[in-house]
């Protein structure tokens, strides 16, 4: 599914970096069949179709799982033939063996031989000729022995020669073979890889274009009945009002709010500590607000019309005390897909260590919403001026607590995220509907 451009409903809220948002323009090749794929150049222009295309994916893929499957095997294959069991590598380990058993039966020879030589030319002039003779005989029985030695050795040497080089040459083999089959493998991944593109590029292209997401200003949420000052361990009630200020009705409306907090140092997050229900006329049962912000959904509202959301907020006991802010917003889906959203607004609220007793707390009021933000189509906002170590500014100068502007930084980006998921979510389960 293409999405040209989403803006989020929660557009940076009370953030001081510009407006978060999501392009996604991919630049469409056009669909080319590979030269594994065998699919036919026809239809528009001379592109395959998405059917041949699927087909060419399939029969990649095939290839694919068939060259890995020759990849194991070659593997084993090649294993084996590096292996001391392999038959050429026992053949030559017998025949070094023979060789070096040749040469110590030469050396034994000629040692042999240098004895009888010894013998005979110790000989006494007084020796016998019968002595001269047997001494002379052992010499030439010596001789023929060495000789006959070294021609054994020699033919062991040229027979562990031969079988060690038959055995590197296995070897070499194996490898080449392997490697063509790896060559092979890469190849018809290369091969799947590339009809897999080609159809979801086809199938892309495919699609009509998807209209806009917009920035809505026209569209407003504003709370009403959440105090300034929260006690932690209290259940607090108060409501969510959503009007389309618009002149065209608006479909799937959907309001979100998300409640952050630090402690009064500023460094500790709070945010699992509060935990947020919603209810509404058509749907009166309470339900939890999802982990994106997002309070379920009201609409479709006429031009002009408004509709009203019922929250319930628990925070924790154990919750320290600390400075928060409530941010709020909506968005909205139409049947023909196009879909927008506004600015989310801030609520500042104290937030009082559990057991506190709360005298005549005013209802927590909306401040300055995203600092210098301008989403595409719709006007800026006031900046919240953060500068200087105390971090005055509008939300200070409207009785906020000074660590609100770091608050909304931080606040403003989770809503923000929360949003986009929502938004995106929204759209494929349409698409898939």
């Amino acid at each position: 599914m293409k999405i040209r451009r989403i803006l989020a409903t929660a557009v940076a809220a009370a953030v001081t970096t510009p407006v978060i948002l999501l392009s996604v323009t991919p630049a469409l090749a056009d669909a080319k069949p590979s030269a594994a794929s065998g699919a036919r150049q026809q239809g528009e222009r001379g592109k395959p179709s998405i059917e041949e295309l699927e087909e060419a994916a399939e029969k990649a893929q095939q290839a694919y799982d068939d060259a890995v499957a020759v990849g194991k095997a070659a593997r084993v294959v090649l294993e084996a033939a590096l292996s001391d069991d392999a038959p050429l590598a026992v053949a030559e380990k017998n025949a070094r063996k023979e060789a070096a058993d040749a040469a110590t039966a030469e050396k034994i020879a000629d040692q042999a031989l240098a004895d009888a030589q010894a013998v005979l030319a110790g000989l006494p002039e007084t020796a016998t000729a019968e002595e001269k003779a047997t001494a002379e005989k052992a010499v030439a029985d010596a001789e023929s022995a060495a000789q006959a030695a070294a021609d054994a050795k020699a033919i062991a040497d040229e027979k562990a020669a031969a079988a060690d080089e038959a055995f590197s040459d296995a070897r070499v083999a194996a490898v080449r073979e392997y490697s063509k089959v790896q060559d092979a493998t890469k190849a018809a991944l290369t091969a799947k890889e590339a009809a897999d593109k080609a159809l979801a590029d086809a199938r892309d292209e495919a699609e009509p274009d998807e209209p806009e997401c917009v920035f809505e200003g026209d569209l407003s949420t504003v709370v009403t009945g959440l105090p300034s000052k929260i006690v932690a361990g209290a259940t607090t009630d108060f409501s969510l009002r959503v009007t389309n200020g618009t002149d065209k009705t608006l479909g799937k409306v959907s309001p979100h709010v998300y409640f952050h907090a630090t402690d009064k140092s500023g460094y500790d997050v709070l945010d699992d500590a509060f935990h947020l229900q919603w209810s509404t006329t058509a749907s009166p049962s309470w339900k939890n607000v999802e982990k994106g912000g997002s309070a379920g959904s009201v609409g479709p509202l006429k031009a002009g019309a408004h509709a009203d959301v019922k929250l319930r907020l628990k925070v924790d006991a154990k919750a320290p005390a600390g400075d928060g802010l409530a941010l709020v917003a909506g968005d909205y889906l139409n049947d023909d897909e196009s879909c927008g959203g506004n600015v989310p607004s801030e609520y500042a609220f104290e937030l009082l260590a559990a057991g506190s007793v709360v005298d005549g707390a005013d209802d927590a009021k909306p401040g300055k919403t995203t600092p210098d933000t301008k989403p595409q189509g719709a006007t800026s906002t006031t900046p919240v001026d953060s500068a200087g170590p105390t971090g005055t500014g509008s939300l200070a100068s409207t009785g906020s607590p000074s660590a609100l502007p770091q608050l909304a930084a931080a606040a403003g980006a989770a809503v923000a995220l929360g949003a986009v998921v929502v938004l995106v979510g929204r759209r494929q389960r349409a698409d898939a509907s």
